[in-house]
Order: C-alpha cells, then sequence, then structure tokens
C-alpha cells in the first residue's frame, strides 16, 4: 500500500505565497485521513466515504468565484454518468458549512460539498497557497472577503483541482492547475474516471 504523501507545505503547516509554487499528491500516492464539515457543519471522514465508492474529488476557491460556479454547474452534466460508472462526486471549498448552503441553493447541486474551512485537507493534498496583500485588497474592492468566507483568517485558497480516487484512496487521474480561470472539460473528466476503473479480465 502506498504511503500518504504530504507537501512540505503540509509538514509545516504553511505554504507558498503563490498558487504556481504548490506541489500536489502525485498519481499512485494514497491521500491521507482527512476530516471535512458537511454543509450542516457534521465532520466528515473523507477516507471512510472513499473506501465505500471510487471518488471524483473537485476542490475549488469558493461560491464567490464565477469560474467555481461554473465549474459546479458543468460538473452537473456528467454526473449522472459518473454515478452509472459507480463513482460519487465530492466538491470542497474553504467556505463555510453555511456558506456551502447558499451555493446549494444557488446552483441547485445535487452532488455533495464538503468544507475545508482550515484548509488542512488542501495543505495535506499539496495544493493550498497563500493570496497575498495586492489580491487581498484586489478581492475586498469586489465584495470578496475570504475571511468571512471561511471564517479563519489563513488567507489561504486552494488551487482549483480534479482528483480521481479508488476505494483505496490512490490517486489514479489529477488535474492541477494554478491558472483559476482553465478547470478541465466535462467530458475529459467523464474520460479520465471510466479509464480510472479496473478493466474486466481479458481486455
Amino acid at each position: 500500500m502506498s504511503q500518504p504523501q504530504t507537501s512540505r507545505a503540509a509538514e509545516t503547516g504553511s505554504a507558498p505565497d503563490k498558487a504556481e509554487a504548490v506541489c500536489p499528491i502525485k498519481i499512485g500516492s494514497e491521500i491521507p485521513k482527512l476530516t471535512l464539515q458537511t454543509p450542516e457543519g457534521k465532520a466528515f471522514d473523507l477516507r471512510a466515504a472513499v473506501a465505500r465508492k471510487p471518488t471524483v474529488l473537485v476542490f475549488y476557491r469558493g461560491g464567490w468565484c464565477p469560474y467555481c460556479n461554473l465549474q459546479l454547474g458543468q460538473l452537473q452534466t456528467v454526473e449522472a454518468s459518473l454515478l452509472k460508472l459507480g463513482y460519487q462526486v465530492l466538491a470542497v471549498s474553504p467556505d463555510t458549512p453555511a456558506e456551502l448552503s447558499k451555493s446549494i441553493g444557488k446552483n441547485g447541486l445535487k452532488y455533495t460539498l464538503l468544507s475545508d474551512s482550515t484548509m488542512m485537507a488542501a495543505r495535506a493534498l499539496g495544493i493550498a497557497f497563500r493570496v497575498d496583500d495586492t489580491t487581498t485588497k484586489k478581492h475586498k474592492d469586489y465584495g470578496i472577503d475570504l475571511e468571512k468566507s471561511s471564517g479563519q483568517k489563513h488567507r489561504l485558497l486552494p488551487v482549483p483541482a480534479v482528483f480521481v480516487l479508488d476505494t483505496k484512496g490512490i490517486v489514479q487521474f489529477s488535474y492541477v492547475n494554478p491558472n483559476y480561470k482553465v478547470r478541465l472539460a466535462p467530458k475529459v473528466l467523464l474520460a479520465a474516471a471510466q479509464a480510472a476503473l479496473p478493466q474486466p479480465a481479458g481486455r
């Protein structure tokens, strides 16, 4: 069994100062044990959930991000196909549970949204970075308050990412792009998810 691979940032509790410097968990590595929160504020054991079904795990910046909302909507176009393949879809952001509920209502989402407000999961998977002062000011000028959205003062965001995990928690596919405006196309995700499933003997 592969050992959980975490970045230096996760080990020290720090994070790089720019999205381009993140060091994501590698394909073939096992995700560590992580606890998230449901929109109801209940603890969610990610490893336990993944052990029940192969998983499409999506990290997005927050409900305030228009590119993220577009991605969440696009995910719905392939959700039925992913479910038919046996997958579950979990989408994670730094938003508080209360903010998640707003996103569910606004986008009419059926799949599961989870809160990583402390950013421990994003740090453990090596996709967290610290937002600099200039960008923080720009966000506030647009009415975006990262501290209010997460309920925390860490000023961390995840680089948007998609991981396809098997039931052992092993990363079978990953897409991590520091350019937050570019997201994985739904059809590419569906093809990757299909390819990650065990193939019947004799193929």
